[in-house]
């Protein structure tokens, strides 16, 4: 995995050439290729948890990113995040049963 953390900031050009700042939400390894989750800062401060927008961007080696334009590529990956979210949240979960 590269220097990428969850919760880093960063901006990134749309094809408009427009700036957004999106954060990291979460990274993860697929097929062995890299794969971050984002969603617009904006998104992040103004929207319930379920009503923002999260994309993926693939890690190249030169730490550049790319958009996954192949449809079965978005389907692993988002399977893969949605898998870490569960994790995440069974976790969370078992930790306020220790606490009860």
């Amino acid at each position: 995995m590269s220097d990428i953390e969850v919760g880093e900031v960063f901006t990134l050009s749309d094809e408009n050439n427009e700036e957004q700042e999106v954060e990291v939400l979460g990274a993860m390894d697929v097929e062995g290729a890299e794969y971050i989750a984002v969603a617009f800062v904006e998104d992040i401060q103004t929207e319930t948890e379920e009503d923002i927008d999260i994309f993926f961007l693939k890690v190249e080696e030169d730490s550049e990113f790319s958009y996954i334009e192949n449809d079965e590529e978005f389907e692993k990956v988002s399977a893969a995040f949605e898998k870490i979210l569960d994790e995440q949240e069974q976790e969370q979960e078992q930790e306020q049963e220790q606490e009860e």
